[in-house]
């Protein structure tokens, strides 16, 4: 896997998203008896066991979509019926994997925030296999009006006459029909005299509103979401977080623990990734294909493991920002005794972490 440096982009501005602005938006919509049609796209995960398994096609996670109509039964309840095609394959050879999902949920859209819901429902299920799962999940659906809107939606796939636990996020677009019964608003009572307003006195400034006047203020113009000490500084913490993005794969021929040319490259890009970030560090994982002995293969491991980890400390990587550690066949990613699962296991993963620093919010 090549090296990217949108990983860091990413890393950064995690700290500036915030749930709270979803959570605090209410539906535009009156849902009350009323029908609704959506239609959706779908990233879907199949569990590990299906993604190494012989017997699911060594299913890779792929997207999907499909279309659902349901009825609101009241504000908070509603009913409604799904169709989806999983457009599915095997990433051990490409093949297909396809499949249809049918089945029926019922939704429960919270008092406290009536935008979000969770969702729980029973499936069919038709990919390689056939078989019956539940499912439960929670959603967020924004209306812009009194019938079009927009949802995301995540679920967990249990399977019941079958052992798994696949997972699905759904993003897509729903259509309410008809339109809103009247609703007569009550009269309001009269409003009181206003009460004469109290003279306040006079405030020290605090142009940032971050609760520290402006001539004790060290750091100004701090977000009004952060939490600040008492000079009106930014309190961050920082704790080691995975960089997927720039974790890489080296594979190895038979019984040989050798580097190839073209996989060093790999491993000298991670290097000065290393260099570039002193605060990032690395564990190494080196595994071995299910022939021979297991405490030979699980010694061979160790040797790949390392053969990298000397790789990474010539290129100028400190040692004691490298672990190195071997598998065997304790961790195969491929079962079976064929050349092309004896290939998948020969390898090393390289996954790296990084320190983050992130703001404390209010």
């Amino acid at each position: 896997m090549k090296l990217k440096i949108t990983a860091l982009a990413v890393l950064a501005a995690l700290p500036f998203i915030s749930t709270q602005t979803l959570a605090q938006s209410t539906p535009a919509a009156d849902l009350e008896n009323r029908v609704f049609g959506s239609v959706f796209g779908e990233y879907y995960m199949p569990d590990t066991d299906k993604t190494e398994s012989a017997n699911w096609n060594f299913m890779e996670k792929d997207w999907g979509y499909g279309i659902e109509i349901g009825y609101y039964l009241n504000e908070s309840w509603a009913l409604r019926a799904e169709f989806a095609k999983l457009d599915l394959s095997s990433k051990l050879d490409g093949s297909d994997s396809d499949g249809n999902r049918l089945g029926i949920d019922v939704m429960y859209h919270l008092a406290s925030m009536p935008s979000t819901y969770v969702v729980g429902g029973l499936k069919r299920m038709d990919a390689v296999q056939s078989s019956t799962a539940f499912n439960i999940g929670v959603g967020y659906k924004h209306f812009f009006n009194q019938n079009f809107g927009l949802f995301a939606e995540a679920n967990r796939y249990q399977g019941i006459d079958e052992s798994y636990a696949d997972a699905g996020i759904k993003l897509g677009m729903t259509y309410l029909f008809g339109s809103a019964a009247a609703k007569v608003a009550p009269t309001p009572a009269p409003a009181p005299a206003p009460a004469p307003a109290p003279v306040q006195p006079a405030k020290p400034a605090d142009s940032d509103n971050d609760g520290v006047t402006d001539a004790n203020d060290r750091c100004p113009n701090t977000a009004a979401t952060h939490q600040v000490d008492p000079q009106g500084c930014t309190v961050f913490t920082e704790e080691m977080q995975r960089v997927g993005d720039v974790d890489i794969e080296v594979k190895f021929g038979f019984d040989s623990a050798s580097v190839s040319a073209d996989q060093r490259s790999e491993v000298i890009q991670l290097a000065a990734f290393m260099k570039r970030f002193p605060e990032s560090e690395v564990v190494i994982e080196g595994h071995a294909s299910n022939i021979g002995n297991p405490s030979y293969n699980m010694l061979l491991s160790k040797r790949r493991a390392q053969s990298v980890a000397d790789i990474l400390t010539g290129e100028g990587v400190e040692s004691s920002r490298i672990t190195a550690v071997g598998y065997g066949v304790t961790r195969l990613r491929v079962q079976g005794n064929t050349p092309e699962a004896h290939a998948a296991n020969q390898r090393i993963e390289a996954k790296v972490t990084a320190k983050v620093k992130e703001p404390v919010l209010r």
